[in-house]
């Protein structure tokens, strides 16, 4: 009986050239799993506000506290590769996602179903950064920008396949079923883990102790910094200040400890590497955008425009499939072309996007609702390859671990304020617009959504203004290498 490889050089002698796409696919497969459970609850946000008396300050928590989650969750995957490996590390976190899918699903008030959107953003946040990370170490320059392409293919299917059939179970089976939808994805990663995994991972290396008082510092300073911004519509209460200055001191904090202790969670000193420091800038005002957009869209035309939760999902539908398409062009595109100028380009796509969905009324046909959410993501298909090879570009292969997870950490540190602050901000304008519930008919309702739109919108631009630098060194850290 012949014995089933176990290293990475078995498996390589097995698979040929074709290992390494392969290893791609099997860890694409948990990665999808978790965007599509980042996705998926937006559709069902006015039906769970219903079904739980919300109002959007409380609302938006159901993607906040995933997002919060998430980010500390983002800096220890390194650590976990190194200590763990890639196999125990994947295994762990889809059954996370899994089991923490399953509870939301049976959960029978909203304290536990938060708890349980907090787990998935841990499980998540371990799995998103390791396509990148196995990108970066397995293939070639000349080869990554094509793997990104057809990683985000795979990747962008599920949050474009998830909202539409999360509307369609909304409506159907109520919010309960969407929460299911993640197990057969977890299933499939863990028996292709089975086969295609090496139990012993060319990821250990010599164990280091894992930062504990950074991940402390960096996971207070995001609950305070979000909890202080989602209670800023109090009026005249000093506790969301209170919050933020709190939040704030605890992120200086971070950062001063991190460029200090011997073995940081997160390198700071990559901020010192010009291409990674605007990557990282773009990277959190561009998930800013984003992420407050994606939640927004589905409120919007289910609490404004009165979509039925299918009708809703259906508009993200042909706007994922452009996402999807896009992806390899623009990895192909990335591995030949300057970064900053396809970067720039897909921001500003965005914000076009942005703009023309703020100016959507009640008439509006549904197929020019369709056509702007379509640029939006055909914007985003230009921006991540290119974003995420100029952003490490010129790094010693060392530090593409760290780096990638900090690109990742940042984008979704900007993704948490982007919702957190959508929700605040939408509510503050429902108020100043004469809106106290959420009746579609009353005048001010679209007003609200139009002005919050744009606000993101604005944020967004800034995105393209930071994205012109991408691959050229800032002067004051050319003055500070001596160059």
């Amino acid at each position: 009986m012949t014995t089933a490889p176990t290293t990475l050089e078995q498996l390589r002698a097995r698979h040929g050239e074709r290992y390494k796409w392969l290893v791609l696919g099997t860890v694409m497969v948990g990665t999808m799993a978790s965007f599509m459970a980042s996705t998926i609850v937006n559709v069902a946000v006015p039906e769970l506000s219903r079904y739980f008396i919300l109002t959007q300050e409380r609302a938006q928590w159901l993607s906040a506290a995933f997002l919060v989650a998430m980010i500390p969750a983002l800096s220890v995957t390194p650590w976990l590769l190194q200590r763990y490996g890639l196999r125990r590390t994947y295994v762990a976190a889809n059954l996370l996602l899994m089991a923490s899918s399953v509870v939301g699903g049976l959960s029978g008030n909203f304290e536990l179903l938060i708890a349980m959107r907090a787990a998935e953003g841990i499980a998540c946040g371990i799995l998103q950064p390791i396509p990148a990370i196995v990108i970066m170490r397995a293939f070639v320059p000349g080869e990554q920008g094509r793997a990104i392409g057809y990683f985000g293919l795979g990747v962008v299917l599920a949050p474009a396949l998830g909202p539409s059939l999360g509307g369609f179970l909304v409506e159907h089976f109520g919010w309960r079923s969407i929460f299911f939808v993640v197990i057969p994805f977890g299933l499939a990663a863990l028996a292709l883990t089975r086969v295609f995994l090496p139990v012993v991972s060319a990821f250990v290396q010599e164990k280091k102790p894992l930062d504990r008082t950074g991940l402390v510092l960096v996971s207070v300073a995001t609950v305070l910094l979000l909890n202080g911004l989602a209670d800023l519509n109090r009026a005249g209460s000093l506790q969301p200040w209170i919050l933020i200055g709190v939040g704030i001191a605890a992120m200086v904090a971070f950062v001063l400890y991190e460029i200090r202790v011997p073995e940081p969670l997160l390198r700071m000193r990559l901020f010192s590497h010009g291409s990674f420091l605007v990557g990282a800038m773009v990277s959190f005002i561009y998930g800013f955008g984003i992420f407050g957009s994606t939640y927004l869209l589905p409120v919007f035309l289910q609490m404004a425009l009165e979509y039925t939760p299918s009708q809703a999902g259906l508009v993200l539908l042909p706007a994922g499939l452009a996402l999807a398409f896009t992806m390899p062009v623009a990895g192909r595109l990335a591995d030949v072309l300057a970064p900053a100028p396809l970067v720039v380009f897909g921001v500003l796509l965005l914000v076009l996007s942005l703009v023309l969905t703020a100016h959507v009324t009640e008439t509006s046909a549904y197929a020019a609702v369709i056509a702007w959410v379509v640029i939006g993501r055909i914007g985003l298909g230009i921006i991540h390859p290119a974003l995420s090879i100029g952003t490490v570009r010129g790094l010693p292969p060392g530090d593409l671990a760290q780096a990638m997870s900090m690109s990742s950490f940042v984008r979704q540190l900007g993704g948490a304020f982007g919702v957190s602050l959508a929700g605040v901000l939408l509510d503050w304008r429902l108020t100043l617009n004469g809106v106290e519930d959420t009746d579609p008919q009353a005048p001010g309702m679209i007003v609200a959504f139009e002005e919050t739109f744009l606000c993101l919108a604005a944020v967004s631009a800034a995105a393209a203004l930071a994205a012109g630098f991408l691959g050229r060194q800032p002067r004051l850290l050319r003055k500070s290498q001596g160059g």
